[in-house]
C-alpha cells in the first residue's frame, strides 16, 4: 500500500463560513468608547449673510444655496511643517524575506520547506490524497506468517479492531463520529508509533486441505462466416491468401504446443461457435452441439458446460486437440454470447482458470445480440445487462475472460468488452499475422489469486472519491489478480465545512486495507494493513512529496472508467484537473527530472484527450452518450486496468523530491 503524498491534504478551513439559519443570532457588542462628534455645518463655518447683501426679492430658506462657494470667510489655516504634502507607505516585508544587511531584527528561524522551491500556501487544484494497491504484491508475499481463523471485527463495518486477539479497544474509531462525540480518536491503541503501520495475514480456512492448482484454457472461437476472409501474406514461398480462420488453426496449435512442453498442469479445451455452440470432445468423450431454441437459456448454457467432461491435460490430449483444430470449418451466424456461456461454464469448473474470445464480428442470435443498435435499443440494452451479469458470474467462479479480434472489424468491444472488464482480462485488436503473439500475451499472464475483495475503511471525516462517490467504508470488488494488478483510490474530506478544521485539529488519522483472496492452492486469506498518516492544510509539504507515478496512474485509470461509462467529458475534466496538480508540484520543486516521465504519461493519456475521435457517428437513441468505436474501447479497457509500468520508464516509481 503506498500513497500519493506522506500527509493525508486538507484544504484550509473556510474563513467565512455561512451561518445556519438555526443558530441562536449573534450578539451585538456594545462599543466601550462615544462615537467621534459629527462634522460641524457649512453655515457656521462661513457665517450668517449680512442684511445688506440680501435682496429683498430673494426666498430665505434654510438649506445652503447650489451657487458656488463664497469667498467670505476667515482664511485657511497654514499647513503644519511636519505634514508632508503626499504620505509615505511604510513596505512590510514578509518573515520567510531576508533582512537587510544594515538591519536589526529578531533572530529568523529555520524554514520548514525544502530549499528547493518557494514557499506555496496556496490550496492545490486536484486530489493528491491518493492511495495506490499493488495487489499482486500483497497476494504473493509470504514474508508474513499467517494466523490462523478470523480476526476480531466490528459488528458494523468490519474493521478489524486489534490484530492480537485481545480487543482493548472501547469502541471502533472508523465507525464513531469524533468530531460530534468530542473524545479523541484512540489512535495509539490501532497504530503504534515506534511503527509506521500494522501487517498481518489471516488464515481463515485452516482446516481445508490444498487442492492441485490445475487450470483450464478454454478457447472459444468463431467460426462464423466471416471467418472466411482472406489476407495476403509475405511467407517463403512468396505471397500466398490465407482465410481468418487459418491464422487461428495456425496461432492455436503454435500456443498449445508450447503449453504441453512447459505448463504440464494446464488442461486446454476448445469451443467453437456459429449458428450454433460446439464443445469439442477429447480422448473418449465425444463432441457436444447445442442449438435452436436452447440458445437462449442462459442458465441451460453456463450447467452445460459445467458438466461437460473436463479434458486430460494437455501433454495427453495433443493429438486429439490437434485434430479438433483442423477440423474446423467456417459458416453460419454469430451465436457469440450463448458459446461465451458455455466456456465460462466449463472453464468455472477449476478456479483460475481462464477463457479466451475470439470473433471477427458482432454477436447476432437471440442471446447477447449486438447488431441490434440501429433497430431496437431496448434488444441492445438486455444485451448490455447479459454480458454484465455474466462476467461477474466468472468472476464469483474465479475465471478470467479475454476478448480478442481482428484490425478493421466492428465487434462492439465497448460491450463485449464487459466480461473482460469484470474478471481482470484483456481486450485486444490483432492483425491475423501478429496472432500468435497475441495469444501468448494473454496465456502467459498467470492468474495469481482469486475472488479478491478491497475494503478500505477511512475515519468518519473522510470519504472516498473517483469513480463512484462512497462512504467512508468502501468494497471492491476486483475478481482475479493478475501479474502487476494495481488499484487506485482517491479519499477527501467528506464536508469541508464541517470536518476541516476537526481534522486539522486531530492531527493524524488511521487509514486500514484489508485484501481478502483465495489463493491457487483454494485457500482464503486475508491481509490487514493499518498505517498511521499524519493531517496537514500545508500545501509546501504535500508538493514536496508528490509520487508522480501513483497520481498519472489514477489519473488514467479514474479518466478511462468514467469514459467507459459514457461520462466523456467527466473523464476530460477529471484529467485536466490532475493535470493542473502536477503542474504546480513541478513548478514548486523546479526539477528537470520530470520530462522522463511526463512525455509517457501524456502519451498514454492521449485517447482521452482525444476521446470523440474513438466514437461512433450515431449514437443509441435511448442512451445519453455516444458509444465507443472498438478501437477506443480496447484503448480505454487497458488504460483503466494498467499498471505503473504501462505508463513509467523502465516501471520505476519516482518521486519529485528524489529526481
Amino acid at each position: 500500500m503506498e500513497f500519493a503524498c506522506k500527509h493525508v491534504y486538507v484544504p484550509p478551513p473556510i474563513e467565512k463560513p455561512k451561518r445556519s439559519a438555526l443558530l441562536p443570532p449573534v450578539k451585538k457588542v456594545r462599543p466601550r468608547t462615544p462615537p467621534p462628534p459629527p462634522p460641524t455645518p457649512l453655515k457656521e463655518l462661513v457665517g450668517p449673510l449680512s442684511a445688506s447683501s440680501a435682496s429683498p426679492n430673494t426666498l430665505q430658506v434654510d438649506q445652503p444655496p447650489h451657487h458656488p462657494r463664497p469667498r467670505s470667510g476667515p482664511p485657511l489655516p497654514p499647513r503644519p511643517a511636519f505634514l508632508t504634502k503626499f504620505p509615505e507607505y511604510t513596505e512590510v516585508f514578509p518573515s520567510t524575506s531576508p533582512l537587510s544587511p544594515n538591519s536589526e531584527g529578531p533572530p529568523r528561524t529555520p524554514c520548514p520547506f525544502p530549499p528547493s522551491g518557494p514557499t506555496d500556501k496556496q490550496p492545490l487544484p486536484g486530489n493528491p490524497n491518493v492511495m495506490l494497491i499493488d495487489l499482486d504484491k500483497i497476494v504473493t508475499d509470504t514474508n508474513n506468517r499467517f494466523i490462523d481463523g478470523e480476526p476480531p471485527a466490528c459488528p458494523a463495518c468490519d474493521s478489524v479492531l486489534d490484530t492480537c486477539y485481545d480487543n482493548v479497544v472501547g469502541s471502533c474509531y472508523f465507525c464513531q463520529s469524533w468530531e460530534t462525540s468530542g473524545a479523541d480518536p484512540p489512535i495509539s491503541q490501532l497504530c503504534s508509533s515506534s511503527a509506521p503501520y500494522e501487517d498481518s495475514l489471516f488464515l481463515l480456512t485452516p482446516d481445508q486441505e490444498a487442492q492441485v492448482p490445475d487450470t483450464l484454457l478454454v478457447f472459444c472461437i468463431d467460426i462464423s462466416g466471416s471467418m472466411s476472409i482472406t489476407s495476403r501474406v509475405q511467407e517463403t514461398d512468396g505471397l500466398v491468401y490465407k482465410s481468418r480462420l487459418e491464422f487461428v488453426q495456425e496461432a492455436l496449435l503454435q500456443c498449445v504446443r508450447d503449453l504441453s512442453r512447459t505448463e504440464h498442469n494446464t488442461r486446454v479445451a476448445l469451443v467453437s461457435f456459429n449458428n450454433e455452440v460446439t464443445m469439442h470432445g477429447h480422448t473418449n468423450v465425444i463432441s457436444w452441439r447445442i442449438g435452436g431454441d436452447d440458445l437462449i437459456e442462459g442458465e441451460f448454457l453456463k450447467n452445460a458446460g459445467l458438466t461437460f467432461p473436463t479434458p486430460p491435460l494437455i501433454s495427453e490430449a495433443w493429438d486429439g486437440f490437434q485434430a479438433e483444430i483442423y477440423g474446423l470449418q467456417e459458416g453460419g451466424a454469430t451465436a457469440l454470447g450463448p458459446a461465451a456461456a458455455v466456456a465460462i461454464g466449463m472453464a468455472s469448473q477449476l478456479p483460475g482458470s481462464k477463457v479466451l474470445i475470439c470473433t471477427d464480428g458482432r454477436a447476432n442470435t437471440d442471446l447477447g445480440d449486438l447488431e441490434a443498435e440501429d433497430k431496437d435499443s431496448c434488444t441492445l440494452i438486455s444485451s448490455t445487462i447479459f454480458y454484465k451479469d455474466l462476467g461477474e458470474y466468472a468472476a464469483s467462479k474465479g475465471v478470467t475472460v479475454s476478448v480478442m479480434s481482428f484490425e478493421g472489424t466492428d465487434c462492439r468491444l465497448d460491450e463485449l468488452g464487459r466480461l473482460a472488464d469484470c474478471t481482470g482480462g484483456e481486450v485486444v485488436i490483432s492483425s491475423p499475422e501478429k496472432l500468435y503473439s497475441a495469444f501468448h500475451r494473454v496465456i502467459e499472464n498467470r492468474t495469481k489469486a482469486t475472488h479478491c475483495t478491497v475494503t478500505l475503511l477511512l475515519p468518519t471525516t473522510l470519504c472516498v472519491k473517483g469513480e463512484r462517490e462512497m462512504g467512508h467504508c468502501v468494497v471492491r470488488k476486483v475478481g482475479n489478480v493478475m501479474p502487476h494488478t494495481e488499484l487506485t483510490l482517491q479519499f477527501g474530506l467528506r464536508d469541508q465545512k464541517e470536518h476541516s478544521q476537526v481534522l486539522l485539529s486531530t492531527g493524524s488519522v488511521c487509514i486500514q486495507l484489508q485484501v481478502k483472496y483465495r489463493t491457487r492452492d483454494g485457500l482464503r486469506m486475508l491481509r490487514v494493513i493499518t498505517m498511521h498518516k499524519e493531517v496537514t492544510s500545508n500545501s509546501s509539504l504535500v508538493l514536496s512529496s508528490l509520487s508522480l507515478s501513483v497520481l498519472h496512474l489514477n489519473s488514467i485509470q479514474n479518466s478511462a472508467a468514467l469514459a467507459l461509462r459514457g461520462r466523456l467529458r467527466d473523464a476530460q475534466k477529471e484529467q485536466e484537473t490532475q493535470a493542473e496538480l502536477i503542474q504546480r508540484a513541478v513548478e514548486f520543486q523546479q526539477n528537470s527530472g520530470y520530462e522522463l516521465i511526463y512525455p509517457e504519461w501524456v502519451k498514454a493519456m492521449n485517447p482521452l484527450n482525444n476521446i470523440y475521435n474513438y466514437t461512433r457517428g450515431n449514437p443509441v437513441s435511448s442512451l445519453n452518450s455516444k458509444s465507443l468505436t472498438d478501437k477506443g474501447a480496447a484503448l480505454l479497457f487497458g488504460l483503466k486496468h494498467g499498471n505503473r509500468m504501462s505508463i513509467t520508464p523502465r516501471g520505476g516509481d519516482r518521486t519529485l523530491s528524489d529526481q
